[in-house]
């Protein structure tokens, strides 16, 4: 019982403006080049974009983002822009809660089909997507800038919602 009421709980919310700063914090942990706290926030305000935040509640009641989502649809299609979790909070399930928040909310509003851009050397979150269901429809050569060479692979890949 004590266990149960040390544990922090999880939440999954909107992202609101002043998430920009701590999201954009998260962001640079999980990309060659982050997102500034301006284009996040501008992203935010975006009508076509919806997001998620992965939020742990600590005792004193401060729910710090652990990890985010933003998907922007337009017409009858949805594309994930990006998805991170902070360090210290990977291979908890996090990104997996995420994506399926993401997923149910598309599912709900009738959009038909999702498309996602990653790095193919990138296998956990390669893994996670074909276990949600996804399937390549394409790559992008030389999608990802590199210091040497001439850039990483991305996977196009899509998921049929209805």
């Amino acid at each position: 019982m004590m266990d149960m009421l040390l544990r922090p709980r999880i939440i999954l919310d909107a992202a609101e403006a002043e998430d920009a700063e701590a999201l954009a914090e998260i962001h640079a942990t999980g990309f060659r080049r982050g997102w500034s706290a301006d284009e996040i926030d501008a992203l935010i305000a975006d009508k076509t974009v919806s997001s998620h935040v992965l939020r742990r509640e600590s005792l004193f009641g401060v729910r710090r983002p652990q990890g985010f989502i933003l998907i922007r649809t337009v017409a009858d299609q949805a594309e994930v822009l990006t998805i991170v979790v902070a360090p210290a909070a990977r291979g908890r399930g996090y990104g997996r809660r995420l994506m399926e928040a993401a997923l149910r909310a598309l599912y709900r509003d009738l959009v038909p089909e999702i498309f996602l851009e990653v790095d193919e050397k990138n296998a956990s979150a390669v893994s996670l997507y074909r276990s949600l269901g996804f399937v390549e429809v394409g790559r992008r050569k030389g999608y990802y800038a590199e210091d040497h060479g001439p850039g990483g692979t991305a996977l196009v890949l899509r998921l049929k919602l209805r």
